[in-house]
């Protein structure tokens, strides 16, 4: 089984295109495990519960939640939409300092504008800089950008975190960001 693969299906229908496997999911992002592992098998993707819960658990991102309720199992992605959804994490205060993770090519752009969200709902955030410099692998030469959360919240600026720990605000003005010279 490809875990990142199944991993990555996942993202993109629980995070970006649910109606790409004829699914819905709740205002808050949910959808029943059952139907799930319906629609995947009906669009080439068979997975059995247990396949699920291992890309859930072994997925390095920790990118999903399952939830227990009394109706069955459901799941959902932790953060990263670009459909609309109301994740419901409350504001909380964040760490004095959050790190991102990022391509070289984009600085001049991120000095200019700072951080901004695009077509998700947030900025993502990494409490370390490690992890950040593997997010910012993804996507070309990384370069790990320091942010001064505590004095962006001191300033009004709205922090929440997600289930897996990545922390998520609106956007984060240049005047927070410590971003290297190229």
């Amino acid at each position: 089984m490809d875990i990142k693969r199944i991993s990555k299906r996942l993202s993109l229908v629980l995070r970006h295109r649910p109606e790409s496997i004829g699914v819905t999911l709740t205002a808050d992002g949910w959808i029943p495990v059952p139907a799930l592992l319906a629609a995947l098998a009906r669009h080439g993707l068979p997975l059995t519960r247990d396949q699920l819960g291992r890309v859930v658990d072994e997925n390095d991102k920790k990118r999903f939640t399952i939830e227990r309720t009394s109706g069955g199992e459901r799941i959902r992605a932790n953060q990263g939409h670009s459909v609309a959804v109301e994740l419901g994490y409350a504001a909380e205060a964040p760490p004095g300092t959050l790190y991102h993770g990022t391509a070289d090519r984009n600085l001049a752009s991120i000095r200019e504008r700072g951080l901004v969200k695009g077509g998700r709902h947030h900025v993502h955030l990494s409490p370390d800089p490690a992890t950040a410099r593997t997010v910012g692998t993804r996507h070309g030469r990384p370069v790990v950008l320091t942010v001064a959360a505590a004095r962006m919240a001191a300033d009004g600026h709205a922090f929440f975190r997600s289930a897996n720990g990545v922390w998520l605000t609106d956007a984060v003005p240049p005047e927070y960001l410590d971003v290297p010279r190229s």
